[in-house]
Protein backbone atom coordinates (compact mmCIF):
# COMPACT_ATOMS: atom_id res chain seq x y z
CA UNK A 1 0.00 0.00 0.00
CA UNK A 2 1.11 3.35 -1.00
CA UNK A 3 1.72 5.95 2.06
CA UNK A 4 0.57 9.61 2.50
CA UNK A 5 4.37 10.08 3.81
CA UNK A 6 5.45 9.57 -0.59
CA UNK A 7 3.03 12.70 -1.34
CA UNK A 8 5.21 14.94 0.68
CA UNK A 9 8.14 16.72 -0.69
CA UNK A 10 11.32 15.17 0.52
CA UNK A 11 8.67 12.55 2.22
CA UNK A 12 11.10 9.26 1.07
CA UNK A 13 10.16 6.23 -0.02
CA UNK A 14 6.68 4.43 0.74
CA UNK A 15 6.70 2.56 4.15
CA UNK A 16 5.37 -0.85 2.85
CA UNK A 17 4.14 -3.18 5.60
CA UNK A 18 3.77 -6.72 4.86
CA UNK A 19 -0.10 -7.99 4.62
CA UNK A 20 -1.24 -10.58 6.77
CA UNK A 21 -2.20 -13.80 4.81
CA UNK A 22 -5.04 -13.00 2.46
CA UNK A 23 -4.02 -9.59 1.89
CA UNK A 24 -6.55 -6.21 2.00
CA UNK A 25 -8.36 -8.13 -0.50
CA UNK A 26 -9.80 -10.75 1.16
CA UNK A 27 -10.77 -8.43 4.50
CA UNK A 28 -12.35 -6.08 1.52
CA UNK A 29 -13.96 -9.05 -0.10
CA UNK A 30 -14.82 -10.77 3.19
CA UNK A 31 -16.71 -7.21 4.23
CA UNK A 32 -18.68 -6.85 0.98
CA UNK A 33 -19.80 -10.35 1.50
CA UNK A 34 -23.31 -9.73 2.75
CA UNK A 35 -23.44 -7.42 -0.42
CA UNK A 36 -22.42 -9.95 -3.14
CA UNK A 37 -23.61 -13.04 -1.57
CA UNK A 38 -27.28 -11.41 -3.13
CA UNK A 39 -25.50 -10.84 -5.99
CA UNK A 40 -24.31 -13.85 -6.60
CA UNK A 41 -27.11 -16.11 -5.85
CA UNK A 42 -29.73 -13.43 -7.92
CA UNK A 43 -27.23 -13.59 -11.07
CA UNK A 44 -27.15 -17.67 -10.40
CA UNK A 45 -30.88 -17.57 -10.60
CA UNK A 46 -31.69 -15.25 -12.93
CA UNK A 47 -29.32 -16.89 -16.17
CA UNK A 48 -29.23 -20.30 -15.00
CA UNK A 49 -30.55 -22.66 -17.97
CA UNK A 50 -32.14 -19.71 -20.19
CA UNK A 51 -30.63 -17.31 -23.11
CA UNK A 52 -30.36 -13.30 -21.71
CA UNK A 53 -33.78 -12.18 -23.39
CA UNK A 54 -35.27 -8.97 -22.21
CA UNK A 55 -37.26 -10.81 -19.16
CA UNK A 56 -33.88 -11.55 -17.93
CA UNK A 57 -32.17 -8.07 -18.51
CA UNK A 58 -35.42 -6.59 -16.44
CA UNK A 59 -34.63 -9.12 -13.76
CA UNK A 60 -31.48 -8.34 -13.72
CA UNK A 61 -31.53 -4.56 -13.34
CA UNK A 62 -34.47 -5.40 -10.35
CA UNK A 63 -31.51 -6.84 -8.60
CA UNK A 64 -28.94 -4.24 -8.89
CA UNK A 65 -31.23 -1.72 -7.89
CA UNK A 66 -32.26 -3.79 -4.68
CA UNK A 67 -28.15 -3.52 -4.04
CA UNK A 68 -28.69 0.37 -3.77
CA UNK A 69 -27.15 0.95 -7.68
CA UNK A 70 -29.73 3.04 -7.83
CA UNK A 71 -31.85 3.09 -11.30
CA UNK A 72 -29.62 5.12 -13.36
CA UNK A 73 -26.61 2.94 -12.61
CA UNK A 74 -28.51 -0.13 -12.97
CA UNK A 75 -29.74 0.66 -16.62
CA UNK A 76 -26.39 1.81 -17.70
CA UNK A 77 -24.53 -1.54 -16.25
CA UNK A 78 -27.43 -3.82 -18.16
CA UNK A 79 -27.52 -1.92 -21.30
CA UNK A 80 -23.96 -2.73 -21.06
CA UNK A 81 -24.17 -6.46 -20.62
CA UNK A 82 -26.98 -6.09 -23.48
CA UNK A 83 -24.85 -4.80 -26.08
CA UNK A 84 -22.42 -7.71 -26.46
CA UNK A 85 -24.52 -10.87 -24.42
CA UNK A 86 -28.18 -10.27 -25.43
CA UNK A 87 -29.33 -13.74 -26.27
CA UNK A 88 -26.99 -15.37 -25.80
CA UNK A 89 -26.86 -18.58 -23.35
CA UNK A 90 -24.59 -17.12 -20.53
CA UNK A 91 -23.37 -18.31 -16.96
CA UNK A 92 -23.83 -16.32 -13.89
CA UNK A 93 -20.13 -16.35 -13.34
CA UNK A 94 -19.92 -14.51 -16.94
CA UNK A 95 -22.38 -12.04 -16.18
CA UNK A 96 -20.65 -11.38 -12.75
CA UNK A 97 -17.16 -10.66 -15.00
CA UNK A 98 -18.83 -8.88 -17.21
CA UNK A 99 -20.57 -6.53 -14.47
CA UNK A 100 -17.49 -6.41 -12.27
CA UNK A 101 -15.68 -4.56 -15.40
CA UNK A 102 -18.25 -2.52 -16.47
CA UNK A 103 -18.61 -1.29 -12.35
CA UNK A 104 -14.93 -0.75 -12.63
CA UNK A 105 -15.09 1.86 -15.41
CA UNK A 106 -18.13 3.51 -13.36
CA UNK A 107 -15.59 3.72 -10.03
CA UNK A 108 -12.01 4.11 -11.95
CA UNK A 109 -13.01 8.90 -12.66
CA UNK A 110 -13.55 8.52 -8.53
CA UNK A 111 -10.35 6.15 -7.63
CA UNK A 112 -8.00 9.15 -6.54
CA UNK A 113 -5.16 8.75 -3.92
CA UNK A 114 -5.67 11.15 -0.69
CA UNK A 115 -3.05 13.73 -1.23
CA UNK A 116 -1.42 16.11 1.52
CA UNK A 117 0.00 18.91 0.14
CA UNK A 118 3.46 19.33 2.47
CA UNK A 119 3.64 22.91 1.95
CA UNK A 120 0.43 23.38 3.64
CA UNK A 121 1.96 23.06 7.42
CA UNK A 122 -0.56 21.94 8.75
CA UNK A 123 -2.63 20.14 6.20
CA UNK A 124 -6.37 21.00 7.49
CA UNK A 125 -8.83 18.11 7.13
CA UNK A 126 -12.06 19.17 7.83
CA UNK A 127 -14.44 16.14 8.59
CA UNK A 128 -18.30 16.14 8.05
CA UNK A 129 -20.90 13.47 8.43
CA UNK A 130 -24.34 12.87 9.98
CA UNK A 131 -23.92 11.44 13.85
CA UNK A 132 -23.34 8.03 13.60
CA UNK A 133 -21.73 7.35 10.10
CA UNK A 134 -18.39 6.84 11.98
CA UNK A 135 -16.75 10.79 12.04
CA UNK A 136 -14.32 10.36 15.27
CA UNK A 137 -13.45 6.82 14.77
CA UNK A 138 -12.45 7.80 10.70
CA UNK A 139 -10.87 10.64 12.29
CA UNK A 140 -8.82 8.12 14.82
CA UNK A 141 -7.84 5.84 12.25
CA UNK A 142 -6.34 8.28 9.43
CA UNK A 143 -4.41 9.68 12.64
CA UNK A 144 -3.29 6.51 13.36
CA UNK A 145 -2.07 5.86 9.15
CA UNK A 146 -0.43 9.35 9.41
CA UNK A 147 1.77 8.55 12.28
CA UNK A 148 2.87 5.62 10.64
CA UNK A 149 4.17 7.33 7.85
CA UNK A 150 5.99 9.39 10.21
CA UNK A 151 3.39 12.67 10.02
CA UNK A 152 2.81 14.68 13.03
CA UNK A 153 -0.60 14.79 12.98
CA UNK A 154 -3.21 16.24 15.74
CA UNK A 155 -7.10 16.19 16.00
CA UNK A 156 -9.88 18.93 16.95
CA UNK A 157 -12.80 17.66 19.10
CA UNK A 158 -14.79 19.52 17.18
CA UNK A 159 -18.26 17.79 17.85
CA UNK A 160 -18.46 19.83 21.09
CA UNK A 161 -22.31 18.71 22.30
CA UNK A 162 -21.44 15.15 22.17
CA UNK A 163 -19.42 14.07 25.61
CA UNK A 164 -18.68 10.21 24.12
CA UNK A 165 -17.05 11.85 20.44
CA UNK A 166 -14.83 13.87 23.14
CA UNK A 167 -13.64 11.28 24.87
CA UNK A 168 -13.51 8.77 21.84
CA UNK A 169 -11.40 10.87 20.09
CA UNK A 170 -8.79 10.95 23.37
CA UNK A 171 -8.48 7.92 23.43
CA UNK A 172 -7.19 7.66 20.08
CA UNK A 173 -5.01 10.28 20.77
CA UNK A 174 -3.49 8.42 23.30
CA UNK A 175 -3.25 5.38 21.06
CA UNK A 176 -1.65 7.45 18.20
CA UNK A 177 0.67 9.97 20.34
CA UNK A 178 -1.59 12.49 18.65
CA UNK A 179 -2.19 15.96 20.38
CA UNK A 180 -5.98 16.57 21.19
CA UNK A 181 -7.30 20.03 21.80
CA UNK A 182 -10.94 19.35 23.31
CA UNK A 183 -12.93 21.96 25.18
CA UNK A 184 -15.87 21.17 27.46
CA UNK A 185 -19.03 19.77 26.25
CA UNK A 186 -21.03 23.16 24.47
CA UNK A 187 -18.01 24.60 23.90
CA UNK A 188 -18.17 27.09 20.73
CA UNK A 189 -16.67 24.51 18.15
CA UNK A 190 -15.20 27.19 16.23
CA UNK A 191 -13.44 28.78 18.93
CA UNK A 192 -12.00 25.30 19.34
CA UNK A 193 -10.57 25.06 15.49
CA UNK A 194 -9.30 28.10 15.76
CA UNK A 195 -7.19 27.01 19.10
CA UNK A 196 -6.75 23.47 17.45
CA UNK A 197 -4.98 24.97 14.14
CA UNK A 198 -3.10 27.90 16.31
CA UNK A 199 -1.46 25.71 18.40
CA UNK A 200 -0.74 22.71 15.52
CA UNK A 201 0.97 25.80 13.78
CA UNK A 202 2.95 26.46 16.84
CA UNK A 203 4.16 22.82 17.16
CA UNK A 204 4.78 22.10 13.22
CA UNK A 205 2.43 20.15 12.83
CA UNK A 206 1.90 17.67 9.32
CA UNK A 207 -1.71 17.62 9.20
CA UNK A 208 -5.01 18.63 11.82
CA UNK A 209 -7.91 16.52 11.44
CA UNK A 210 -10.67 18.52 12.45
CA UNK A 211 -14.36 16.88 14.02
CA UNK A 212 -17.63 18.23 13.55
CA UNK A 213 -20.87 17.57 14.91
CA UNK A 214 -23.53 15.71 12.75
CA UNK A 215 -26.97 16.94 14.02
CA UNK A 216 -28.93 17.16 10.83
CA UNK A 217 -32.47 17.61 12.86
CA UNK A 218 -31.84 20.83 12.44
CA UNK A 219 -30.13 21.55 9.55
CA UNK A 220 -29.93 24.78 9.55
CA UNK A 221 -27.87 25.32 12.41
CA UNK A 222 -25.23 23.11 11.69
CA UNK A 223 -25.15 24.87 8.45
CA UNK A 224 -24.07 27.69 10.12
CA UNK A 225 -21.94 26.37 12.54
CA UNK A 226 -19.82 24.35 9.39
CA UNK A 227 -19.51 27.94 7.79
CA UNK A 228 -18.53 29.37 11.28
CA UNK A 229 -16.07 26.95 11.84
CA UNK A 230 -14.61 27.29 7.65
CA UNK A 231 -14.70 31.25 8.32
CA UNK A 232 -12.47 30.67 11.81
CA UNK A 233 -10.45 28.58 9.89
CA UNK A 234 -9.41 31.34 6.98
CA UNK A 235 -8.56 33.75 9.67
CA UNK A 236 -5.84 31.45 10.85
CA UNK A 237 -4.87 30.31 7.17
CA UNK A 238 -7.35 31.49 4.14
CA UNK A 239 -6.19 28.47 1.88
CA UNK A 240 -7.83 26.23 5.11
CA UNK A 241 -9.38 23.47 5.23
CA UNK A 242 -7.81 22.04 3.04
CA UNK A 243 -10.06 19.18 2.19
CA UNK A 244 -13.78 18.46 3.34
CA UNK A 245 -14.22 14.88 3.99
CA UNK A 246 -17.76 13.05 4.35
CA UNK A 247 -17.92 10.24 5.95
CA UNK A 248 -20.89 7.91 4.99
CA UNK A 249 -22.02 4.73 6.91
CA UNK A 250 -23.23 2.13 3.70
CA UNK A 251 -25.57 0.97 5.94
CA UNK A 252 -28.12 3.47 5.33
CA UNK A 253 -28.27 3.30 1.09
CA UNK A 254 -29.62 5.12 -0.78
CA UNK A 255 -30.38 7.82 2.28
CA UNK A 256 -26.46 8.52 1.27
CA UNK A 257 -27.84 10.51 -1.85
CA UNK A 258 -29.41 12.86 0.37
CA UNK A 259 -26.50 13.46 3.01
CA UNK A 260 -23.91 14.03 0.15
CA UNK A 261 -26.01 16.86 -1.13
CA UNK A 262 -26.62 18.44 1.56
CA UNK A 263 -23.46 18.62 3.22
CA UNK A 264 -21.85 19.45 -0.43
CA UNK A 265 -23.86 22.35 -0.11
CA UNK A 266 -23.12 23.22 3.39
CA UNK A 267 -19.51 22.74 3.31
CA UNK A 268 -18.10 22.28 0.29
CA UNK A 269 -17.11 18.39 0.64
CA UNK A 270 -14.14 17.46 -1.13
CA UNK A 271 -14.22 13.39 -1.21
CA UNK A 272 -16.09 10.65 0.42
CA UNK A 273 -15.32 8.25 3.18
CA UNK A 274 -17.30 5.01 3.12
CA UNK A 275 -17.64 2.97 6.37
CA UNK A 276 -19.17 -0.11 7.92
CA UNK A 277 -19.34 -1.79 4.36
CA UNK A 278 -18.97 -5.13 6.36
CA UNK A 279 -22.06 -4.14 7.80
CA UNK A 280 -24.31 -4.21 5.24
CA UNK A 281 -25.89 -5.71 1.89
CA UNK A 282 -26.25 -2.34 0.15
CA UNK A 283 -22.65 -2.37 -0.65
CA UNK A 284 -23.44 -0.72 -4.20
CA UNK A 285 -24.59 2.40 -3.13
CA UNK A 286 -21.09 3.38 -3.64
CA UNK A 287 -21.39 2.68 -7.36
CA UNK A 288 -24.57 4.77 -7.67
CA UNK A 289 -22.83 7.64 -6.10
CA UNK A 290 -19.60 8.16 -7.96
CA UNK A 291 -22.29 7.66 -11.34
CA UNK A 292 -23.83 10.48 -9.73
CA UNK A 293 -21.64 12.53 -7.56
CA UNK A 294 -18.08 12.05 -9.38
CA UNK A 295 -16.71 12.66 -5.97
CA UNK A 296 -12.89 11.13 -5.18
CA UNK A 297 -13.77 8.13 -2.57
CA UNK A 298 -10.27 8.19 -1.05
CA UNK A 299 -10.96 5.20 1.62
CA UNK A 300 -13.47 2.64 2.42
CA UNK A 301 -13.92 0.57 5.78
CA UNK A 302 -14.56 -3.08 6.26
CA UNK A 303 -14.23 -2.97 10.16
CA UNK A 304 -13.12 -1.40 13.35
CA UNK A 305 -9.26 -1.78 13.35
CA UNK A 306 -6.98 1.26 11.59
CA UNK A 307 -6.25 -1.75 9.31
CA UNK A 308 -9.47 -1.99 8.31
CA UNK A 309 -9.79 1.43 6.77
CA UNK A 310 -7.64 1.50 3.68
CA UNK A 311 -7.22 3.44 -0.03
CA UNK A 312 -10.37 2.71 -2.46
CA UNK A 313 -9.65 1.09 -5.75
CA UNK A 314 -11.99 0.54 -8.22
CA UNK A 315 -11.27 -2.40 -9.45
CA UNK A 316 -10.61 -4.24 -6.01
CA UNK A 317 -14.11 -3.11 -5.33
CA UNK A 318 -15.94 -3.93 -8.33
CA UNK A 319 -14.57 -7.47 -7.87
CA UNK A 320 -15.38 -7.94 -4.17
CA UNK A 321 -18.52 -6.63 -5.06
CA UNK A 322 -19.42 -9.42 -7.67
CA UNK A 323 -18.01 -12.12 -5.21
CA UNK A 324 -14.97 -12.48 -7.30
CA UNK A 325 -10.90 -13.02 -6.56
CA UNK A 326 -8.12 -10.66 -8.17
CA UNK A 327 -6.57 -12.12 -10.92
Amino acid sequence: MSTLRDQLPGGGAPDITPESKGGWFSRLKGGLSKSSSRLVSGISDIVTKRKLDDAALTELEDLLITADMGGATAAKLVAAIADTRFGKEVSGDEIREALATEITKVLEPVTLPFHIDGSKKPFVILVVGVNGAGKTTTIGKLAQHLRGDGLKASMAAGDTFRAAAVEQLKVWGQRTGSPVIARDTGADAASLAFDALTEARKRGDDVLLVDTAGRLQNKDALMAELQKIVRVIKKVDNEAPHATLLVLDATVGQNAHSQVEIFKQMSGVTGLVMTKLDGTAKGGVVVALAEKFKLPVYYVGVGESADDLRPFTARNFARGLMGLDVR
